[in-house]
């Protein structure tokens, strides 16, 4: 039996998918989350074989982010996103963000449940089949050091507070805003900077500007 989550903040589409999963012999929905942070608290607890995630889930965590933490807490989970963005700038951003599938709003019911079965099997799905291969080439030219994407460097952690940073927030109201403490954040930012070989903070809002990361929604 294929265990499965379903974050999406519309309670009409998780009822459903939930209701065409379990019609399956084959699988069943454990739990359903309306934001990122609760579908990452909730995989993490009960650790689903598959999560699907819709892409833009205001308010909170958007899928992208919920994506890229858990690959980094649950490494063995098989994320499908589903989004209504057929746009090769998500595709690139979605897989290199560890999803295993990529799947439309607008697919059919049929196609859903194989991108279930599939990436349970480790294998990846892709909607439509046509992008597999440029994405593939894609990626390709990113490991050779063919394209630069400094965000690949970063953890879900510290997007997350490189955004922050850009956004004007202090360290300490980042720390209090993330639980964690001044010092620790003060160090994620070295990192960033380092990571990015960026001096200044007026380097690091255009840095944020231009990767997509000044998203005040």
């Amino acid at each position: 039996m294929i265990k499965v989550i379903i974050a999406d903040d519309h309670a009409i589409v998780r009822s459903g998918i939930q209701m065409l999963i379990n019609s399956q012999e084959d699988m069943e929905v454990i739990e359903t989350a309306e934001e990122g942070e609760q579908a990452i608290r909730k995989t993490v607890e009960l650790k689903p074989d598959v999560v699907v995630m819709d892409l833009n889930m205001p308010p909170g965590k958007n899928g992208l982010f919920a994506t890229k933490q858990l690959k980094e807490l649950v490494p063995q989970i098989h994320i499908i996103v589903l989004t209504m963005h057929d746009d090769k700038e998500y595709i690139f951003k979605v897989l290199q963000a560890g999803a295993s599938g990529y799947i439309l709003k607008s697919a059919e019911d049929m196609d859903l449940l194989t991108a279930i079965r599939t990436v349970s099997n480790g294998e990846a799905y892709l909607y439509p089949k046509a992008t597999k291969a440029l994405i593939e080439n894609y990626l390709e030219q990113i490991a050779a050091g063919l394209i630069e994407d400094g965000t690949a460097l970063l953890t879900a952690r510290e997007e997350e507070v490189l955004s922050m940073l850009a956004k004007g927030y202090s360290n300490k109201e980042i720390a209090e805003v993330l639980f964690l403490s001044v010092k620790t954040i003060e160090s994620h930012k070295s990192k960033i900077m380092e990571k990015l070989n960026l001096k200044t903070r007026p380097e690091l809002v255009k840095y944020a500007l231009k990767h997509g990361l000044l998203d005040f929604e």
